[in-house]
């Protein structure tokens, strides 16, 4: 009959830890027999371990999605918080534009925009554009539509987790004329009526280019916060999926 172990003599034979030994009972890669409440483990299966008879690799935890990372309750306070005090609109997105949070302190000219269809999926293509673009900094630029916009990241494990995105607004007062074939032009592209757009237009925030650095500043402060707010919720989901891993097996 061959021998049985405990779970924590395979941990020290294996020299791994605990969960370690509960995935590979899990995932297949280690096969063991429940007795009473406790694991044991087939002395032959350590054996092929041990040997190099068979992988010890641990599988790689599934990749977590920015809205699984990136809590939007707690985002969202943060956000309207800087939004209000910078007077400016933000919003979170993830790397490939797609809104993590609602807008916060949003214009009417924007707002137009985003009851389009067309017009909310040029502002998401703008904000993917933006989301892509390789600098670290928060640099300022102009969307579609013709405000003034910019990104901080937001990493996690040196991957792009999302954008913190502050816009909305301009920093020179713009020319009329241009102004006016300009807005004219997204009605009718984005199929809105051209009054309301051109009125909206008319109350477009006008920031002082002295504003630029203030923020700039904290645009990468927020982006700050919310990777460590990341980094924090990441040890936790792992931690629960740990846990959970552990009751199933224990069942």
């Amino acid at each position: 009959m061959d021998e049985l172990v405990t779970t924590k003599q395979v941990q020290e034979l294996l020299q791994v830890d605990r969960i370690t030994v509960y995935r590979m009972l899990k995932d297949g890669r280690l096969s063991g027999v429940k007795v009473g409440s406790q694991w044991r483990v087939p002395r032959t299966e350590l054996d092929e371990l041990l040997l190099g008879e068979r992988s010890l690799e641990v599988t790689p935890e599934r990749e977590l999605h920015p809205a699984e990372i990136l809590p939007v309750h707690c985002l969202q306070v943060i956000q309207d918080v800087f939004a209000e005090m910078s007077n400016v609109g933000s919003l979170t997105a993830d790397p490939e534009g797609q809104p993590l949070t609602e807008i916060s302190n949003s214009c009417e000219f924007c707002n137009l925009m985003l009851e389009s269809p067309s017009g909310k999926q040029a502002c998401i293509d703008s904000w993917k554009r933006l989301a892509k673009t390789p600098k670290s900094d928060p640099e300022f630029t102009k969307c579609h539509a013709g405000l003034q916009y910019a990104r901080a990241r937001i990493e996690y494990e040196n991957q792009l987790a999302g954008v913190q995105i502050a816009g909305q607004f301009y920093f020179e007062e713009p020319d009329d004329a241009e102004e006016a074939e300009r807005v004219q032009a997204l009605a009718e592209k984005h199929n809105i009526d051209p009054e309301r757009l051109s009125t909206a237009a008319q109350d477009i925030r006008l920031l002082g280019k002295n504003k630029k650095p203030q923020i700039s500043d904290w645009l990468q402060r927020v982006a700050d916060t919310f990777e460590i707010i990341a980094m924090e919720r990441a040890e936790l989901v792992g931690r629960l999926e740990n846990i959970a891993a552990i009751s199933t097996l224990g069942n």
